[in-house]
């Protein structure tokens, strides 16, 4: 009988510790489905849009801060058929596409913003909610950058004609480092002076900064794309024959110059989106112009300098004297 009793307690310890072991089993397995649930993105909701104005560095800057701030306030993004049409040509388009007689039949929530990110753009609401202004500011959307670049991927003929055009440009040079250089002028020309109390860039400027790649790169290579090529062929130095002017010197094909700079390894830009959005796709080293707006310019109002370009990019002052110049005579 003793046998029996030692017998059947064991066996009741051993039945004891099974449940044991399986009910812990089934809290572990509980506790990890609901941290599981928890970690799933919640679904994006409504419809977010936002405005699409301005040429090319306008648009895609304005599809990066819809993308980062739909989903930030947890909403889902459609982008007008108008910024469809431009961008597709290029890239990848992955946001849908609101239908032209889907727009005018929502009541939308008109929230303009301006050009830098602030936090009362964290907790926007409304289902139904179009963002306006021109706003392509990186502290919008750099935190998510990689999904930015992926937003941005060239197709995949693109990518073959840039790359197959810089490789005739170079010629029999070796081991080259590609840097594009957009020189904006055109309608800057007049614009930055009379309306922004600003200059453009000159050749002062571009020198010193090809100088810079010229001394940290054993062979770098200089593609130049402007809607002033006449002025660039007369003021860019070429002595040495790394400089390649690229382009009709027109505006017409903006999409196909905008695709073959950003293919460059390294960005030497001047004002403006355009070249703001090479540097920030390149992600090589980014020289810009710096400084080329007067103090009293009434444009800070909407610019900040420390919105617009990269801690890490390398700035270079411009030459602002023949704005005071034209100000000590008047």
């Amino acid at each position: 009988m003793r046998f029996s009793y030692i017998f059947h307690t064991k066996l009741d310890v051993d039945i004891f510790m099974t449940l044991l072991r399986e009910r812990a089993l089934k809290s572990i397995t509980t506790e990890k489905d609901i941290k599981t649930e928890e970690s799933k993105p919640k679904p994006l909701t409504g419809m977010w849009t936002v405005n699409a104005i301005g040429r090319l560095g306008n648009l895609i800057g304005e599809y990066a801060t819809l993308y980062a701030l739909a989903k930030l306030n947890g909403h889902q993004a459609y982008i007008l058929p108008h910024m469809y049409s431009q961008l597709s040509k290029i890239f990848k388009i992955r946001l849908p596409v609101l239908h032209q007689d889907v727009i005018g039949r929502i009541k939308w929530r008109h929230f303009g913003l301006h050009n830098w990110m602030s936090d009362e753009y964290r907790l926007i609401e409304g289902e139904y909610v179009s963002l306006d202004g021109y706003i392509w500011s990186f502290t919008f959307y750099d935190h998510i950058k990689e999904e930015i670049l992926r937003e941005f991927t060239f197709h995949d003929f693109i990518k073959e004609e840039s790359n197959a055009y810089l490789e005739k440009a170079r010629g029999d040079r070796k081991n080259v480092t590609y840097v594009g250089i957009l020189v904006q002028r055109g309608d800057y020309v007049h614009v930055m002076p009379n309306s922004w109390k600003g200059v453009v860039a000159d050749k002062g400027y571009l020198q010193k900064a090809m100088d810079y790649f010229r001394e940290k790169y054993e062979n770098p290579f200089f593609v130049v794309n402007s809607n002033g090529m006449d002025w660039c062929k007369e003021n860019m130095n070429n002595s040495l024959g790394d400089i390649h002017f690229g382009g009709d010197g027109q505006e017409g094909s903006p999409s196909r110059d905008f695709a073959l700079l950003s293919h460059c390894n390294h960005t030497i830009m001047t004002i403006g989106t355009f070249g703001i959005w090479v540097g920030y796709l390149v992600g090589g080293e980014t020289i810009y112009l710096s400084n080329y707006i007067l103090p009293n310019s009434s444009v800070f109002k909407r610019f900040r300098y420390e919105a617009t370009y990269l801690p890490e990019w390398i700035g270079i002052p411009a030459d602002l004297s023949p704005l005071l110049n034209e100000k000590d005579h008047e």
